[in-house]
């Protein structure tokens, strides 16, 4: 593994010895498994041969977890750092602070709730080593309830394996192995931890999975229910939107305008057959035998909503264009990933007239 580089406005200057593995654990209200949790992370990496550091980013917790996280910093200040947010930002942004304080070549985020086995870090680091960039985690025996847990759970990765094309088991798994060149500029919002794995391979990364051991929580509360399963359906809509028109915004956008324009013109036209030409059904027509004004026909108010429809959709592709553009062209940011240049080396200069 090669040296890191601190990062000078987040590292002390203590804090900037290398490091090859750092465990990223964002933890929220979990007092009593904060401790225990350190214990068996330090019984396994300790006698290790990996310079290593575990970042524990308290999520604005309210029970005593800050507390006993500045004990435990104070007890192994050489492999403990422990970050407070303000208050409870969720735990894509606790993952996303321990990212960004990260310094190790290799990043393992995993729970706080001791549900994890931190025993399965050497394996997934063995398994990376065979030439991948993300290994997965898979709780293959997963010790959760059935019905609120383990059956939407499945559904939620079936749907997110078939519509990603990344075919892993279990993309809610906290416990992976990551290569940090992967996660570079790789930026975390909402619910979207669990889809770092596809960002990583649209990187380029080679992606796999490992079964790992999946433990029943014996203390504390779960932080999770059912209805999390429409969040995480909500951020697959948009990691699909992003897939595939994250470049190209006025291609979506554009072509529901389109289709919209084409659906006002043919209500338009089928409003001036059915009053013209063929005056039917017989919902057109008065008792009288009179035909119906337009007014009296939905066909006039569908025209005209899609037309509406389809401007704004055009007008919004036109917006997302400027700022896709913009997000881009002010960060240097390109729109595509250069692996490597092959070029016949330049012949050295030769000595001046």
């Amino acid at each position: 593994m090669t040296t890191p580089q601190a990062n000078p406005t987040t590292a002390s200057p203590e804090a900037a010895a290398p490091v090859d593995l750092s465990v990223l654990i964002p933890v929220y209200n979990e007092v009593d498994n904060v401790g225990p949790l350190y214990e068996e992370l330090d019984a396994v990496l300790r006698p290790s041969p990996w310079r290593y550091e575990l970042i524990f980013v308290d999520d604005g917790s309210t029970d005593g977890t800050t507390a006993r996280l500045e004990a435990i910093q104070a007890r192994d200040p050489e492999h403990v750092r422990a970050a407070f947010l303000w208050r409870n930002c969720g735990q894509t942004a606790a993952l996303s602070a321990a990212l960004d304080l990260a310094r190790g070549d290799v990043l393992v985020p995993m729970d706080g709730d001791r549900q994890n086995d931190p025993a399965d870090i050497p394996k997934l680091l063995e398994t990376l080593n065979r030439g991948f960039d993300v290994v997965s985690g898979w709780r293959k025996n997963r010790q959760d309830a059935l019905l609120s847990r383990k059956i939407p759970s499945k559904i939620a990765n079936r749907l997110v394996a078939r519509l990603s094309g990344i075919p892993l088991h279990d993309y809610g798994c906290t416990l992976k192995a990551y290569r940090r060149r992967v996660l570079a500029g790789v930026r975390l919002y909402g619910e979207m931890h669990r889809f770092i794995p596809i960002f990583a391979a649209w990187q380029g990364a080679k992606v796999t999975e490992q079964v790992v051991n999946h433990r029943a929580r014996t203390a504390g509360k779960t932080k999770y229910g059912l209805g999390r399963t429409f969040n995480v359906v909500l951020d697959l809509i948009l990691i699909r939107f992003l897939q595939r028109y994250a470049q190209r915004p006025i291609h979506f956008y554009g072509r529901f305008g389109l289709w919209a324009f084409a659906g006002g013109f043919a209500c338009f036209f089928a409003m001036l057959y059915f009053k013209y030409v063929f005056p039917w059904p017989a919902i057109l027509w008065s008792p009288d035998g009179r035909p119906k004004p337009f007014v009296e026909t939905p066909l006039p108010s569908v025209t005209v909503m899609l037309f509406l429809a389809g401007g704004m959709s055009i007008l919004l592709g036109i917006q997302s264009e400027l700022i896709m553009r913009t997000y881009y062209e002010s960060q240097d940011k390109t729109t595509y990933l250069l692996r490597e240049v092959r070029q016949r080396p330049q012949a050295p200069a030769g000595p001046p007239d």
